[in-house]
């Protein structure tokens, strides 16, 4: 089925689609250094607090990351269901690295424990990615210091790369959680996009589509970037709207107007 506005802006594809390749991915220069600091966290075999607000960029910081860890050496196991409890945050470890999942909770973290050290002796260093981490059950945090733990705490075998909203902060701040924060020496926050940010990604994202024409007028993206509180995942949508409502008007350009009135038709913050 043909779509309306891509016709009428001349897109060879849909331009704010989350389908892209990690190649593809847009880094914003307000972020490529925070990537920087992440890839030497991890090569200097460092544990991570990484938060940010809901849409901000942190998956793909995170995938412009793994792209740049180098497969010799590094091994990285990425975990997105943080909502189990500790068997099975433990038993869902077991089977993301290749391991028979056991069936106490003991064995499993054996397992997964002596799998960390088996990979350090073939001089390879585990990074477990752990997405969603604000939500992790309390029991699982618990136990997450231990699994830094190694010849008597004296080796950095594994490193913990916690991602989440920035209540994570707040919950690893609790006393009950200090063996844990005090086991991640790199701790950094995602920030909003800034003006400049949010014009160059639409810029980007249009010409990949095909059109490298100035499609928003600036005042526009002023309101769009206002609106989206600099979440890319808010300016996708938002912009996506804009040009299906242009592409009905058959205007060749996306005004104000056209911002103003799908952020009141979309929009779905609190105030």
């Amino acid at each position: 089925m043909t779509i309306k506005y891509l016709d009428h802006f001349n897109f060879s594809t849909k331009p704010f689609s989350k389908e892209l390749g990690d190649a593809e991915l847009w880094i914003p220069p307000t972020k490529k250094a925070l990537v920087d600091d992440l890839c030497e966290a991890i090569a200097d075999h460092d544990s991570v607090l990484l938060t940010g607000e809901p849409g901000v960029g942190k998956t793909c910081v995170l995938r412009a990351v793994r792209a740049r860890i180098p497969a010799q050496g590094c091994r990285l196991t990425y975990c997105h269901n943080a909502t189990l409890g500790r068997r099975d945050f433990y038993r869902q470890l077991c089977h993301a690295l290749g391991l028979a999942p056991s069936a106490t909770a003991a064995a499993l973290f054996y397992a997964v424990s002596t799998h960390v050290q088996d990979l350090g002796r073939d001089h390879m260093h585990p990074v477990f990615l752990l997405d969603e981490a604000h939500l992790l059950h309390q029991d699982t945090l618990d136990h997450l210091h231990i699994l830094l733990n190694y010849e008597w705490d004296s080796r950095a075998l594994l490193s913990l790369v916690l991602v989440g909203l920035p209540e994570l902060e707040d919950r690893l701040a609790l006393r009950r959680n200090r063996s844990l924060i005090q086991r991640i020496h790199r701790r950094f926050r995602v920030d909003p996009l800034t003006i400049d940010d949010t014009h160059d990604y639409l810029r980007m994202r249009l010409r990949r589509a095909g059109n490298d024409k100035e499609l928003f007028a600036s005042d526009a993206i002023g309101l769009l970037h206002d609106a989206t509180r600099g979440s890319l995942r808010e300016v996708d949508r938002i912009a996506t709207w804009s040009l299906r409502e242009a592409a009905r008007l058959a205007k060749k350009r996306v005004e104000r107007d056209i911002i103003s009135r799908a952020v009141d038709t979309t929009s779905t913050f609190e105030e």
